[in-house]
């Protein structure tokens, strides 16, 4: 499965093209970006639909380096978030894992990573993939102003979520429903720390990875 960096569900169209830009010739990437704390089914699944509904050429898992929203509290070291997000998309030719945000050091921002992306893939249409909760927010994001230059914003969202923001741009933000997301990696967290089982809602790969270093036992 290639590393490094990038060389069931229903879309909401409300907010411009069903499948975002349309520029024939150009790749198609989606953009994963995520703490992946652990990575999950949900992570992988919403991934996946969304590179069906969108017609993606390959979608790259991007883990954060340093969460700037997370500082609250301490999240796992970046290499063993790495290398659970390259073992859980190690079977499906369409992922890719890229190390961007993790070597370029210091606190991960959206706009730092589109804009190394862009610079990696010159001829490439990006479609940045996150939840709908966290699009909400993304007016208060760093450089929020240039976001919607950089990519296209898709929101993965539980059925019936209705996004309503009148700031966020036409045609810039679609949505996409995923029922798998009732999954999240704070349950996940919670349940090894507790000694209950993650067994097929995490990859399991990842169980096993997680079990070996030991990860989430005192929380």
């Amino acid at each position: 499965m290639p590393t490094g960096p990038a060389g069931g569900a229903r879309r909401d169209a409300r907010r411009g093209p069903g499948n975002g830009p349309s520029n024939p010739g150009k790749r198609r990437l989606g953009v994963m970006g995520g703490t992946f704390d652990p990575i999950h089914h949900g992570h992988l699944v919403a991934a996946s639909e969304v590179a069906a509904q969108f017609h993606l050429d390959e979608v790259v898992f991007v883990p954060t380096g340093q969460p700037w929203q997370k500082s609250e509290r301490a999240v796992s070291p970046a290499e063993d978030r790495y290398l659970m997000t390259v073992i859980a998309t190690a079977e499906n030719p369409q992922f890719s894992v890229s190390r961007i945000d993790i070597d370029r050091g210091g606190a991960t921002y959206t706009t730092d990573t589109l804009r190394d992306l862009r610079a990696l893939n010159p001829d490439t249409d990006l479609f940045f993939i996150t939840g709908a909760d966290a699009l909400g927010q993304i007016l208060t994001w760093r450089a929020a102003e240039e976001l919607f230059s950089l990519a296209h914003f898709i929101g993965v969202t539980r059925p019936g979520h209705v996004l309503a923001d009148p700031g966020l741009p036409e045609g810039g933000v679609s949505l996409v429903e995923v029922p798998a997301l009732a999954i999240s990696s704070t349950d996940c967290r919670s349940r090894v720390a507790k000694g209950d089982p993650v067994w097929y809602l995490v990859p399991d790969g990842v169980v096993r990875y997680i079990d070996k270093r030991e990860l989430y036992r005192g929380e």
